[in-house]
């Protein structure tokens, strides 16, 4: 009987293969690599104040918000904006009246002061600053006076002042 035969060759190579993959697998090397931000901010700790994190948070409010989960936006409102309108009157309000599904790109960030990040974001052809705040360890959007002048209003009222401006998008 011969010791080569194909069956055992095979197993043999797979063997090979499978603690070979293990291996390569579990020695990548990246140990010493400091945490990046977002494993830092999914651990619980503060985010950086830098640029590159108040973009990231942007980014982050506006996929949530182009992707229709209103209640996340609402999320990383800062403690002003969210004062200004509940949670629940927020997604009621932009379930009536905002454009869904349209991707919003950042376009430029950049620091005013430590604490402070101006965000450019473009959807479609229109180009709109935002304010991204420090606070809590994390950045925030803060939302601009004249939102939060409609969002004091409450959900019909807004939808209403919206309706009658033609700024609603589902009219």
């Amino acid at each position: 009987m011969t010791h080569n035969h194909p069956i055992r060759r095979a197993a043999a190579l797979s063997l090979i293969a499978v603690s070979a993959l293990a291996f390569s697998s579990a020695c990548t090397g990246d140990d010493e690599a400091p945490a990046g931000e977002a494993a830092q901010a999914a651990a619980g700790g503060p985010e950086p104040k830098n640029v590159e994190a108040a973009k990231s948070a942007a980014q982050t409010v506006f996929d949530r918000f182009a992707g229709g989960d209103f209640a996340g936006a609402w999320d990383m409102y800062t403690a002003a904006g969210k004062a200004a309108i509940t949670k629940a009157d927020y997604v009621k309000l932009n379930q009536a009246c905002s454009r869904k599904g349209l991707a919003i790109q950042l376009t430029s960030a950049r620091m005013e002061g430590t604490d402070r990040a101006v965000v450019i974001a473009k959807q479609l052809v229109a180009a709109q600053s935002y304010t991204m705040v420090y606070e809590g360890d994390a950045w925030k959007l803060e939302p601009a006076k004249e939102g939060l002048a409609l969002y004091k209003q409450g959900a019909a009222k807004a939808i209403a002042a919206q309706k009658k401006a033609g700024t609603c998008a589902n009219q």
